[in-house]
């Protein structure tokens, strides 16, 4: 997993610390930006959910006691993780160093992030009256540290930040569960039982990630993902009805802010369709699902960003090579193509391999295929 922060400054400032990012590379567009219109670029682009830590020895030395919140709210700390896995690897893209219950965690709701175990609430979702524990944020007051990190990382980065947040759906169901859910009953039974309540949840917790993405893209961001994790564990009438509604405003409001927008969940084959329709240009795609697949439910309409098994990263390297060139045959050379894992790197992972994945798929991919 990973999420998000902000900070006091104007709309001047935050154009400034974009173009600054932008001179430093010149003319030539950045792969991964290029990737998400659908465009032909130099190399197919790659980077990794959860590449700012978690198998790095360098992430391990830096990253302290206690829970990762602690991390996050140091915005030198946080800024160094950040750059860590751009400099190891030399990813496309460097993901903000943050996690998606940030958000709901600056605004006091009560919820942590146990080491591990994930995001824990003592006091879950329960209620109407749980409804005023989530107040409205303001990042220029509550996330002054994702503005301090992403200022010290635009001085630093030559490739774009992304920046990101939970999809409401996958925020409300731990602050419904009060910990990570396998079966997810209690949010299913709130959505059912007592709908309006559930929409007036998302509708907060949409809020909430619209100004934490605001202001990062604000700070200089120059794309976001929108993590909505578990958004497969439901069936496609109850996600069009619960949750399409509440992502798809997180993504309208991102629209005039002219960065990319990518919208990822697991387990979400049956749902790519709804998902590419919710509103974001580049749709996260899981290991289960082929690409071509992917591509003929989605119409074409989207890019795909995906889809090696993290697993297969544990595996001997003869056998994640093949994987890896699986995923590129797969893909067919088509221009709107970010090569990822299907979800997040495994802790126990081997950067070596991790290094040699890119190395390949920079020196073989191809991103002057067929475009439908």
């Amino acid at each position: 997993m990973n999420p998000s922060p902000s900070a006091d400054h104007g709309a001047d400032d935050s154009t400034g610390s974009s173009s600054e990012t932008r001179s430093k590379r010149g003319a030539a567009q950045p792969a991964i930006l290029a990737a998400a219109k659908q465009e032909p670029a130099s190399h197919v682009p790659v980077w990794f959910m959860r590449q700012a830590g978690r198998s790095l020895p360098e992430y391990k030395a830096i990253r302290g006691e206690g829970t990762i919140l602690n991390a996050i709210q140091d915005p030198e700390r946080a800024a160094e993780i950040t750059l860590q896995p751009v400099r190891r690897y030399g990813t496309d893209a460097a993901i903000l160093f943050s996690d998606i219950v940030t958000p709901v965690f600056a605004a006091g709701f009560g919820i942590d992030i146990t080491p591990g175990v994930g995001p824990t609430c003592e006091q879950p979702f329960a209620s109407r009256s749980d409804l005023e524990r989530l107040r409205p944020l303001d990042p220029s007051v509550d996330l002054t540290y994702q503005r301090s990190t992403i200022d010290i990382l635009i001085n630093e980065l030559d490739v774009p930040l992304i920046g990101f947040a939970g999809g409401p759906f996958t925020v409300a169901s731990y602050l419904v569960e009060g910990r990570p859910s396998r079966d997810f009953a209690k949010v299913k039974s709130l959505m059912t039982a007592d709908p309006e309540l559930w929409h007036e949840l998302c509708d907060r917790v949409a809020d909430n990630a619209i100004a934490t993405l605001t202001a990062q893209v604000d700070a200089g961001a120059e794309m976001i993902q929108l993590f909505d994790s578990w958004a497969g564990s439901l069936r496609p009438e109850h996600y069009r009805e619960y949750v399409k509604p509440h992502s798809a405003k997180v993504l309208a409001a991102m629209a005039d802010l002219g960065v990319p927008r990518i919208h990822f969940g697991i387990n979400t084959g049956e749902l790519l369709n709804d998902i590419a329709d919710a509103g974001a240009e580049v749709v996260g795609v899981d290991w289960r699902t082929p690409l071509p697949v992917a591509r003929e439910r989605t119409g074409g309409r989207v890019a795909l960003q995906g889809n090696l098994d993290p697993a297969m990263v544990l595996a001997p390297w003869e056998v994640l090579e093949a994987e890896v060139l699986r995923v590129l045959d797969d893909n067919a050379g088509h221009p709107g193509h970010i090569f990822n894992l299907g979800h997040g790197v495994l802790p126990q992972t081997d950067p070596e391999q991790l290094e040699r994945v890119i190395e390949l798929v920079h020196r073989v991919g191809r991103t002057d295929g067929p475009r439908s």
